[in-house]
């Protein structure tokens, strides 16, 4: 069974009813859902939409998100290894380079063989990977 990689961008999306991506995540949830695709992600991810939901109506969606992904063992933890090379990563910017969270997720997904993220971020795409919508 193949497994996709849960964003920021995309939880927002989906749980945000205003966000501009929302019927477009919704759609795209709704296939993954039903292809039966693990869905995984980190805890730094998890931390990114705690930060964005904190003052939302979803708060508790972010946290529910987080046990349902914990209980199923599906939080990945980052090893040292991935988060100091995204640091190094990190260092060395160029333009419309991704930021700290999406480096460490792309170490994850390439160690998990994960190819596809449920996201519009197009920092996935440029690191290789396919968006969902």
């Amino acid at each position: 069974m193949n497994a996709v990689f849960l964003d920021t961008v995309g939880i927002i999306a989906l749980l945000d009813e205003d966000d501009q991506w929302h019927a477009a995540a919704a759609e795209a949830y709704e296939r993954v859902r039903r292809s039966g695709a693990l869905t995984v992600s980190t805890p730094h991810v998890l931390l990114e939409c705690g930060n964005a939901a904190s003052r939302r109506p979803y708060r508790a969606d972010v946290a529910e998100l987080r046990l349902k992904l914990l209980q199923l063992k599906r939080l990945v933890d980052v090893t040292p290894v991935e988060e100091e090379s995204a640091w190094t990563a990190y260092r060395q910017p160029q333009a419309g380079s991704a930021g700290i969270v999406d480096l460490i997720s792309f170490a994850v997904m390439r160690r998990l063989g994960i190819t596809e993220a449920f996201t519009n971020d197009r920092h996935f795409q440029a690191a290789g990977f396919v968006t969902l919508f």
